[in-house]
């Protein structure tokens, strides 16, 4: 709730005048505006595969000195491996590696790793990694039990043991990895693009998103303390339902029309967010957290997707203003095209899913 209430701080000056009152045509011009450039942007970026890739995990684990068990998981988009590999230094080695078959999501090897001079100062990398759009988290359990946490990216795919990796690096790690999913996830920006272009009324917009951020802050944190969870195939395709759902709406919204999801956006972004929490935990939960990290890891990737959720939003709105003030004009059949493109990417997503769901074609 606190978190809420400070997004919606700092969203009231931003939204200030963001109303259907105020310069009516230039404001629906705006957010048409807005939303055509973002949908380019979001489809521009993955039209197949909306929802976000899981992160790789590469874990240690301190048996006796310079011996360390060995676990690898690298992401996988269904029947599709990711093209990334563990880099290690040449006088280590990986004794009965075991391959697992590839499951939905991941690709693991497990094994015995023997290390002669320890891991300090050693560089261990993740080739490939550059040519992706996700992270790999390095977890090294020492003997003594501390925990050194490392997170490799596309623009950092190195590290040099023993340099940090303390509680700063792990709480960083984690951040960075809830921006990553939120940035990553298209659907999720979609739906939240959706609830833009649906609310004009800027008191109706802070409650709009406080509610959604509320709701999958709640599944999120219940996810990943292993209350309750939904299997990840019908949650995406949930989760794509909503995207669809939201379509029609704009299009009412742009009609001047009413319906219980304009009277109450509110309502349906926490129904519809608590949804998507559970989504958002996919990126924790593929992780394998060991108990004693759960709830620190719990609040920093909760962080990580707040920020970077309060990102768009602000993205958004200032893109908004910006239309308004240079009075963008567009032809009236244009304006409706943000709410079918909604629709139609809802629609087609919702399909793929469900066809994976039931074992079709992917």
């Amino acid at each position: 709730m606190r978190l809420s209430r400070s997004i919606a701080a700092r969203l009231a000056p931003l939204i200030a005048g963001h109303s259907p009152h105020v310069d009516g045509d230039h404001v629906t011009a705006a957010r048409a505006a807005l939303g055509m450039a973002v949908l380019l942007l979001l489809t521009g970026v993955s039209v197949t595969s909306a929802h976000e890739m899981r992160p790789g995990l590469l874990e240690l684990h301190e048996i006796s000195p310079g011996t360390y068990s060995f676990l690898w998981k690298k992401p996988s988009g269904g029947e599709v491996e990711i093209q990334i590999a563990p880099v290690l230094p040449k006088e280590w080695r990986l004794r009965t590696p075991d391959r697992q078959p590839l499951t939905p999501g991941a690709v693991v090897v497990r094994g015995t790793l023997e290390c002669p001079a320890g891991l300090e100062g050693q560089t261990v990398s993740i080739a490939g990694l550059e040519a992706t759009a996700t992270d790999v988290l390095v977890r090294i359990y020492h003997a003594d039990g501390r925990l050194e946490s490392h997170l490799l990216s596309p623009a950092k795919p190195s590290i040099t043991l023993g340099q940090s990796g303390g509680g700063r690096q792990h709480a960083l790690g984690y951040l960075q990895l809830g921006v990553q999913h939120i940035g990553l996830g298209i659907d999720h920006l979609l739906f939240v693009l959706g609830l833009l272009l649906i609310v004009s009324d800027r008191w109706k917009l802070l409650k709009t998103i406080s509610a959604f951020t509320v709701a999958h802050s709640l599944t999120l944190a219940v996810a990943t303390l292993g209350l309750a969870s939904i299997p990840m195939s019908p949650l995406n395709a949930l989760i794509a339902l909503s995207i669809f759902f939201l379509g029609p709406e704009i299009v009412h919204a742009w009609r001047g029309e009413t319906s219980f999801t304009i009277r109450h956006p509110w309502v349906v972004a926490f129904g519809f967010g608590l949804l998507h929490g559970f989504g958002f935990a996919s990126g924790l939960t593929s992780l394998g957290l060991a108990p004693g990290e759960i709830v620190s890891a719990l609040l920093w990737f909760n962080v990580g997707v707040e920020l970077g959720q309060l990102a768009f939003v602000i993205c958004c709105i200032a893109l908004i203003r910006s239309f308004k003030t240079l009075q963008v004009r567009w032809p009236r059949w244009a304006e409706i095209l943000p709410g079918y493109a909604v629709g139609t990417l809802g629609a087609y997503w919702t399909i793929q899913r469900i066809a994976i769901l039931l074992g079709g074609p992917q």
